[in-house]
C-alpha cells in the first residue's frame, strides 16, 4: 500500500517539476564511490536528462519536495489557487527515492524543489534536511542541485551550499514591472540580494581552496600539521531562470537581464522557459504560447555572450524591433548584418574576430590557430576541421579561396533564408520535399 501511495506522489510531483528547465550538471565536484566508499558517482552517464557542456547526459531524478504552495503565481500551475491534485513528499520518501533509483542505475543524481509551505524558512529547512541526509547519513557521493528560496534566511542558504552541488534560484521574469504584474508576493530585490549572498559564499570557497593548493605545493616542514580541507560550497556555481513570453518583455531585454547577472553574480548558466498556458489561467496572461524556436534562438544568443564575446546590445539589432529572427541563428543574422566585417583572412584574423565567423565553434577555432602555426590555412583544410561549409566559406577567405559576390548580403539572406512549407490539410497527400539547393561553392 506505500508503494502504491508512493507511486501516485511521484507521478505527481515528477510532472509538477517539468516546467524547471534549471538542471544541468556540469560543474559539480569529482567524487566517486570506488574503493567500496559510500554510494553515487557525479561522473559518468547512467527519469530526466541534462547536458554538461562537454555533451555527457546526465541522468536526474528531477521532483518537487511538494506542489503545495502559499503563493499565487499566475503563470505557475501550482500557485494556490491552481485546481491541480496536490502531493507531498516527506524527507524521507526523497532520500529512498534518490537511493533506490540510484541503485538500479536510472540517476546520478537529484534536481530538488518545492513549492512553499509555512514559510519559506520551514520549506527550505525541509530541502536541505534532504540533501544533509543524502550526504552525511548515507554517503551520497552523487550530484545534487537544489533550488533554493530567496526569502528563506541566510544560514539555511550557506546550509544548503555545503550539501549541493549547484543551487539556483529564479529570478521568473526578466524585468522588476513582469515580476510585480504576474507573481506579486515575490521581491525581485530580495531574490539578487539571495544572489549576491550565495556568489560572495561560492567565491569565498574557491579562494580557500586556491590557497590551500597553493599551500600545498610548498615543502612542509617536518613535524607540522596537516590542515584541514577547504569547505566545498557549491562548487558548480549557482544558475536561475527566466520565463519567456508570458509578459510583454522582448528578446533585447531579456538578453541584457541575462547578461546583468552573468556579470553582477557571476551565475554559471542562465535558463530559458517558454511561458506554457495553464489551466484556469488569468486574463493577463497570453492566450498561446511562444513559438518554442524563440527559447532555441535565446540559448543560442546566451551562447554567444559566454563563450563567443559578443556584446548582448549587438545580438539583437534595433530595427528587428527587439526580437531575435525565427528564420535563422543570431550569430549567422549577425554576419549576415554587417558585411563590412567580413571576409575573414583565415590565415591571420585574430581569435576574437575568428569567433564571429558563421559556422566556426570555439574547438574549430582553436584548431584552426593550431594548424595555422605550421602552414598557411587552404580550402581543403576547412573540409578536414568538420565545419558546414555552406556557411563558414561565405564569411572567410584562404590562400586559393575568396568569397566574391557571396557576400553581397541580400545574396546571402536569400540563400540562408529558410523556405516555408505548405500545411497539408487533413486527408491531402503530404507535399512533396523541396529540392536540394545548388552549393554557392561549385
Amino acid at each position: 500500500m506505500h508503494t502504491v501511495i508512493l507511486d501516485a506522489k511521484l507521478a505527481i510531483l515528477a510532472d509538477a517539476a517539468k516546467y524547471d528547465a534549471s538542471c544541468a550538471s556540469s560543474g559539480a565536484a569529482p567524487r566517486n564511490s570506488v574503493g567500496g566508499r559510500g554510494i553515487g558517482s557525479t561522473e559518468g552517464s547512467g527519469i530526466c536528462h541534462s547536458y554538461a557542456p562537454d555533451g555527457r547526459c546526465i541522468s536526474l531524478l528531477k521532483i518537487l519536495l511538494t506542489n503545495f504552495c502559499l503563493y499565487d503565481c499566475l503563470y505557475c500551475v501550482n500557485r494556490v489557487s491552481s485546481n491541480v491534485q496536490r502531493a507531498r513528499f516527506t524527507v524521507q520518501e526523497v532520500v529512498d527515492l534518490t537511493l533506490d533509483f540510484y541503485r538500479r542505475n536510472c540517476i546520478e543524481g537529484l534536481f530538488l524543489s518545492s513549492g512553499i509551505i509555512q514559510s519559506p524558512d520551514y520549506t527550505m529547512e525541509l530541502v536541505v534536511e534532504v540533501a544533509r541526509v543524502l550526504r552525511e547519513e548515507h554517503d551520497f557521493r552523487g550530484y545534487i542541485h537544489l533550488k533554493t528560496i530567496p526569502d528563506a534566511s541566510p544560514e539555511l542558504m550557506q546550509r544548503a551550499g555545503r550539501y549541493a552541488d549547484r543551487l539556483s534560484i529564479n529570478v521568473e521574469l526578466p524585468t522588476p514591472q513582469g515580476l510585480a504584474a504576474l507573481a506579486p508576493e515575490k521581491d525581485g530585490a530580495a531574490i539578487r540580494r539571495s544572489m549576491a549572498r550565495m556568489a560572495g559564499h561560492i567565491a569565498d570557497a574557491r579562494q580557500a581552496r586556491r590557497e590551500q593548493q597553493g599551500a600545498a605545493q610548498v615543502v612542509s616542514l617536518p613535524g607540522r600539521t596537516r590542515r584541514a580541507a577547504a569547505p566545498h560550497f557549491a562548487p558548480g556555481g549557482q544558475s536561475t531562470q527566466m520565463i519567456v513570453g508570458a509578459d510583454a518583455a522582448d528578446d533585447r531585454t531579456i538578453l541584457a537581464t541575462s547578461a546583468q547577472l552573468y556579470g553582477g553574480f557571476r551565475l554559471r548558466r542562465v535558463y530559458y522557459s517558454a511561458f506554457s498556458p495553464i489551466p484556469d489561467a488569468s486574463r493577463a496572461l497570453p492566450l498561446a504560447a511562444p513559438p518554442m524556436v524563440r527559447e532555441h534562438r535565446l540559448y543560442q544568443a546566451d551562447w554567444l555572450m559566454r563563450f563567443y564575446g559578443f556584446a548582448h546590445e549587438e545580438i539583437v539589432p534595433a530595427r528587428q524591433g527587439g526580437m531575435l529572427s525565427l528564420d535563422m541563428d543570431p550569430k549567422l543574422a549577425w554576419a549576415i548584418a554587417h558585411p563590412e566585417r567580413f571576409p575573414v583572412n583565415l590565415n591571420t584574423a585574430p581569435r576574437e574576430m575568428l569567433l564571429r565567423v558563421p559556422g566556426l565553434g570555439v574547438g574549430s577555432v582553436d584548431r584552426l590557430l593550431a594548424s595555422r602555426r605550421v602552414r598557411r590555412v587552404r580550402h581543403a583544410d576547412l573540409s578536414r576541421l568538420r565545419v558546414p561549409l555552406k556557411k563558414v566559406l561565405p564569411f572567410v577567405e584562404t590562400v586559393d579561396h575568396r568569397p566574391g559576390r557571396l557576400l553581397d548580403s541580400v545574396h546571402l539572406q536569400a540563400f540562408f533564408a529558410t523556405p516555408a512549407r505548405p500545411v497539408p490539410q487533413a486527408g491531402a497527400p503530404a507535399a512533396p520535399a523541396p529540392p536540394v539547393q545548388a552549393s554557392l561553392f561549385g
